[in-house]
């Protein structure tokens, strides 16, 4: 395994789900919501396919930019943690979301251990070079 491959797999985890927002967003909102608040109304498609585009550019960046060990440790933290945060909020204090959400609390723990993982790969390839 190598570090590349590990950011390739980040940006997959952002293509992969940003994309579904992207393309079905009413699916998502239907699927995603608790059911008295699963109305996919042109608002909620409209803001799910925002999230969406944010998420695909993203996963498009990460796949194309050159992460150090310091980007996938700050990626894995910052992309994950707050994150953490507004799944534990939305599905159990403040329930708007439904089980399926743990999609994204998959995701959210995808990104978390390929962060750590790319970061202890990364800063490897760096003390022993490739050739």
């Amino acid at each position: 395994m190598t570090s590349r491959i590990l950011q390739i797999c980040l940006a997959a985890i952002f293509l992969f789900l940003g994309a579904w927002c992207l393309l079905a967003p009413g699916m998502v909102v239907r699927l995603t919501f608790r059911p008295e608040l699963a109305t996919a109304t042109e608002q909620a498609r409209f803001l799910m396919g925002c999230f969406g585009a944010q998420a695909v550019l993203c996963g498009t960046i990460i796949a194309t930019a050159r992460f150090t060990p310091t980007t996938f440790l700050v990626f894995g933290l910052v992309g994950s943690v707050p994150f953490f945060a507004f799944n534990i909020w939305f599905w159990l204090i403040e329930p708007v979301l439904n089980t399926w959400m743990l999609l994204d609390l998959a995701g959210n723990i995808g990104i978390l251990a390929t962060g750590l993982w790319g970061w202890r790969l990364s800063k490897r390839e760096l003390l022993i070079p490739s050739y």
